[in-house]
């Protein structure tokens, strides 16, 4: 089944090609740029345009934080619990870039 808006994509298609909208654009002509993984390149540039990074990367940035936290705690209790939730992080950063790089 076609997307309800295929008919209208394809007419302001067809008007900007009329136009002249996509004459001269920057690389045209160009061969493109060599991609290691190509069934994931739009994704990847969509989340770098965008300021998105992978999951393993955000989880790595709370990993910080509690190692920043333990420095600065004092409390035996508190310590055992950031060091069990430290080590947990770990090992969902560990799954989830074997996950990415696939």
């Amino acid at each position: 089944m076609d997307h309800p808006l295929i008919d209208l994509i394809s007419a302001r298609i067809a008007e900007a090609e009329r136009n002249g909208d996509f004459d001269n654009l920057p690389g045209a002509g160009k061969p493109l740029p060599p991609e290691d993984d190509p069934q994931n390149a739009l994704l990847k540039r969509v989340m770098r345009e965008n300021g998105a990074v992978p999951p393993f990367v955000a989880m790595a940035r709370e990993l910080e934080r509690l190692r920043a936290e333990l420095r600065e705690t004092g409390d035996r209790v508190r310590r055992r619990d950031l060091m069990k939730e430290m080590s947990m992080m770990e090992a969902k950063i560990d799954i989830a870039r074997k996950q990415w790089s696939r």
